[in-house]
Formats: C-alpha cells, sequence, structure tokens
C-alpha cells in the first residue's frame, strides 16, 4: 500500500532538542542580566513553554518523528485500536473479519502477558501488533524520566516479543504525549512512533454519534484512525461497526501498511 521509505520515522537524531534548550536559557541569562526581570522572567517562562508544549500535542514533531498520515495511500486507511486486549477482542476480531478489515493493535504490554490466547488469535486473523506502553500510566506518563520511560517502552516491547515470537515494529504514546524521554528508547528498540489523521474520543465517556460525528470529516483515504477497545462506557464495539460501515460506503479499504 506504502513502501517502506515513506514510513520510515525511527529517531535518527534522539537529542536534537537538546542544543536549543542550552541556547534558549543562554538567551534567557544574557537578556535577564542586561535587562533586568521585567524582560527576562517573562522570556524564560516563554522558553519553557517552548519546550513543553509538545509533550501534549499528539502529533508534535518536536521531539521525535511520528507518522500521522499514510502517503500514497490509494483507497486505504489504516485501523489503529489501542488499550487491549480486552473482554471485547474477539467479538472485535470477528467484527473486522465480516467488513474484510485490518488494524494494527496498539497492545499494553501487561495485558499481553495476562492474555496470551487473544494476541495470538489478532495475529491469527492478519492483524498487526504495536507498542503502547506497558502498564499504560494515562495520568503521569507525559512527565516520566529517563529510566521509567525505558521500562515502559521496553517493557512492552518484550512482553510483546514473548507472546507473539516477534518484535513489534509501531509505537503509540500513551494520551499521545511524548516527552524528550522517548526518542532515545525508540531509535534503540527501531520503533516508528504512530500518531493519528482521525480521533472520535471513543476512550473516554462518549456517544457512538458524538463520537462518529467527530470522525466522519477525517474518514478519507490516507487516514490514520485512532479507536479503543474495552472502553468503561462500553460503546467501542458499536463504534467500530459504524466506522467499518462507513468506510464499505465509500469505497475505503482497511489495510495494513508495510515497513
Amino acid at each position: 500500500m506504502t513502501n517502506a521509505g515513506t514510513l520510515h520515522r525511527i529517531p535518527t537524531r534522539p537529542w536534537r532538542w537538546l542544543p536549543w534548550l542550552v541556547a534558549s536559557q543562554v538567551v534567557v541569562i544574557l537578556v535577564w542580566v542586561l535587562a533586568g526581570w521585567r524582560w527576562g522572567l517573562p522570556l524564560m517562562v516563554a522558553s519553557h513553554a517552548l519546550f513543553m508544549v509538545p509533550v501534549f500535542l499528539p502529533n508534535s514533531r518536536f521531539y521525535t518523528p511520528v507518522l500521522d498520515r499514510l502517503p500514497d495511500a490509494g483507497d486505504s486507511v489504516w485501523l489503529t485500536i489501542d488499550d487491549g486486549p480486552s473482554e471485547e477482542t474477539p467479538a472485535l476480531l470477528d467484527l473486522l473479519d465480516q467488513h474484510q478489515a485490518k488494524a494494527t493493535f496498539f497492545l499494553v504490554g501487561e495485558r499481553a502477558l495476562a492474555h496470551p490466547d487473544l494476541v495470538e488469535a489478532i495475529l491469527r486473523r492478519g492483524h498487526d501488533l504495536g507498542n503502547h506502553s506497558h502498564t499504560h500510566p494515562q495520568t503521569r506518563f507525559w512527565r516520566l524520566g529517563p529510566v521509567a520511560m525505558r521500562a515502559e517502552i521496553e517493557g512492552c516491547h518484550q512482553a510483546l516479543e514473548t507472546v507473539s515470537g516477534r518484535p513489534a515494529r509501531w509505537y503509540r504514546s500513551v494520551v499521545g504525549m511524548t516527552n524528550p524521554f522517548v526518542a532515545p528508547v525508540l531509535a534503540a528498540l527501531g520503533l516508528v512512533r504512530v500518531g493519528w489523521s482521525a480521533r472520535g474520543y471513543d476512550g473516554v465517556g462518549c456517544t457512538p454519534e458524538g463520537v462518529m460525528a467527530r470522525l466522519l470529516p477525517d474518514l478519507q483515504p490516507g487516514a490514520i484512525v485512532l479507536l479503543h477497545e474495552g472502553a468503561a462506557h462500553g460503546h467501542n464495539l458499536a463504534i467500530i461497526e459504524r466506522v467499518l460501515q462507513v468506510l464499505d460506503q465509500r469505497g475505503l479499504k482497511a489495510r495494513l501498511p508495510s515497513l
């Protein structure tokens, strides 16, 4: 569907932001010394914001490259399903089969280890796996330091390889948040960070109608569609079925990219 070169987003310079950080703080110090705190303080706050805001922007390339659309996709979209495996996985696999659709399941490592049969079923049905951290620390992922971040990403990487017998190629940050310590781990493991271009916010409290209203404009060729399984609201299967129906109506095919 797309060639390997266009999907190559493995970080090659994971610390490229560091010289900019040092330079910005040198400028802050010089301004503070020469012009006083009235200029130095606002500049310091602005410089810190410059490095903090990208952490919370899901498709920001500030700290690491990200694949957020499929180039030269033809009539294809990429379905990506986060947070499994879950008790909904078997029904979800049946639903995908009914529509001859393929998806990448971004799995949580500890959940994969707890349900190896579901991971095996995902692969047996012709789908793919992605790394979505080992424990899914949703509220604190953004502030993990280098040791904890490596443990989350490497832990999931090892879990998926243990269960499936193959290394994952794809990685997605928890809630899309990516701090300075993500890129070095991705570079070491050869992982490509995957974002999205179509999102309905189906991982939190929602209605199928509201999710579809947000998704429909972006269900276009080349879209990377973010979906979830196992959310507490219980609507994920209904939402995914509607997405698959819309893809059929629009003549779009849910296919896996190759790398």
